[in-house]
């Protein structure tokens, strides 16, 4: 099969099919500390290794090999940064469009073209390979890995928030919660709902699935979702969960 046209894909996976920041492998069974387990995963021409903490099932570091297309090198080094930090669980969960989203331009135009699809695939398949020998060890605390990363700095917000009208903001809250936070809590096989927002500042949102019984709920994923969205449109927004929703589905347990 003939392979895409660089101009198919964006700055960012070109940037990353050049250089690589993830290349390499880990040998099994060879962590530097009795409490981290190294395991590899492969489909095809891609391997994946993975470093794990036994204590929670927490990818502390991942390198890729890759022999193939372009498209295949690009999207394994960056499926590498999205792993770090996971539990081998969420790992499992790990969607193609996720590795997409992370190497977009725009964030409404793919990275890769529709024939990458392939390629995409592979690089799911190796690591589920890669998490398959991590089944046995114990995820104790869920609140430890929550699947939504903090921002790292806080940015701006949104230049005309003040302009705008409490419907715009309400759409662009559901956007960015979309777009940039609801393919993450799908790695914890979540949702997320907007139930409301008042006086223009108070989110308040719903939590669905395996989310609504987790302790991250109400503390380090909250935390950083809140901080997406102020990072995003405004440092005054507070995200609050409908508390109701969450005791509801934790005493039908």
């Amino acid at each position: 099969m003939k392979p895409p046209p660089w101009n198919s894909y964006s700055n960012l996976l070109i940037e990353r099919i050049l250089k690589p920041r993830n290349l390499g492998v880990f040998k099994e069974n060879t962590g530097t500390l009795q409490e981290m387990r190294v395991v590899t995963g492969s489909a095809d021409s891609i391997l994946f290794s993975l470093v794990v903490d036994t204590t929670d099932g927490i990818i502390a570091d991942a390198k890729f090999q890759a022999f193939g297309e372009t498209a295949l090198i690009g999207a394994a080094d960056a499926a590498c940064e999205v792993l770090l930090r996971k539990t081998y669980e969420q790992a499992r969960r790990l969607s193609a469009d996720l590795i997409d989203r992370k190497l977009r331009d725009f964030k409404d135009i793919p990275a890769f073209p529709e024939e990458a699809a392939s390629h995409l695939n592979l690089i799911l398949e190796a690591i589920e390979s890669a998490a398959e020998k991590c089944l046995d060890i114990p995820l104790t605390d869920p609140s430890v890995a929550p699947p939504v990363p903090t921002m790292s700095t806080q940015e701006g917000g949104h230049p005309d928030w003040h302009l705008l009208s409490s419907d715009e903001k309400l759409d662009l809250i559901k956007e960015i919660i979309r777009d940039e936070i609801q393919p993450y809590i799908e790695l914890d096989a979540g949702g997320i709902e907007v139930l409301s927002f008042n006086d223009e500042r108070e989110i308040i949102i719903a939590y669905q699935g395996a989310c609504t019984t987790c302790p991250s709920a109400t503390g380090a994923t909250l935390d950083a979702i809140q901080s997406i969205l102020r990072s995003r449109l405004s440092p005054d927004l507070q995200v609050k969960p409908d508390l109701s929703l969450l005791s509801t589905s934790t005493s039908a347990l």
